[in-house]
């Protein structure tokens, strides 16, 4: 498995998604402390429906809210379209989120017309390849409102192991 596919696992659900295993991010999915202003509200909702379905493998649900030009960043490395997610990390994505838990502890979101950022922080752990996971993580979205809904056009995944 790819770094980013161990990080995106990590991440799932507010918090999903990711790519190469040596590379971590968070997407959990409980809602915790934060703020998130009523105007961004369904855009941290996209989110939670993108992590959602990445954690129960339904690949296809889960691109429906990335945006066609999509940006993920991740460990260092981007992947340019939600075409070169899906061809590289998103199934490794959907099987470390199907095998880790995901919390958020902490998550913010703003609104300005059409453009939102949701940004979440905190913990996936679980087994996943034969290998314990136990990494703090961090998750930046910034999502566009089309005419159908919230799309997201940037991730930015992030982990380290606790102190």
């Amino acid at each position: 498995m790819s770094h980013n596919a161990l990080a995106l696992a990590l991440s799932i659900a507010v918090f999903s998604a990711t790519p190469a295993f040596a590379q971590d991010h968070v997407h959990g999915h409980d809602h915790a402390a934060g703020s998130v202003a009523a105007e961004a509200t369904d855009a941290a909702m996209a989110v939670d429906a993108f992590h959602a379905a990445l954690k129960a493998g339904d690949t296809a649900a889960a691109l429906t809210f990335l945006a066609p030009d999509v940006m993920i960043f991740e460990e260092g490395g981007a992947e340019r379209s939600r075409d070169e997610y899906a061809s590289y990390h998103l199934r490794s994505d959907a099987a470390f989120a199907a095998a880790s838990e995901a919390t958020v502890a902490r998550r913010s979101g703003w609104a300005d017309g059409d453009i939102a950022w949701i940004t979440s922080e905190g913990r996936t752990t679980g087994q996943f390849n034969g290998r314990a996971i136990d990494r703090l993580t961090t998750e930046t979205m910034v999502l566009k409102r089309h005419a159908d809904g919230w799309r997201i056009h940037h991730i930015h995944w992030s982990s380290r192991a606790p102190s």
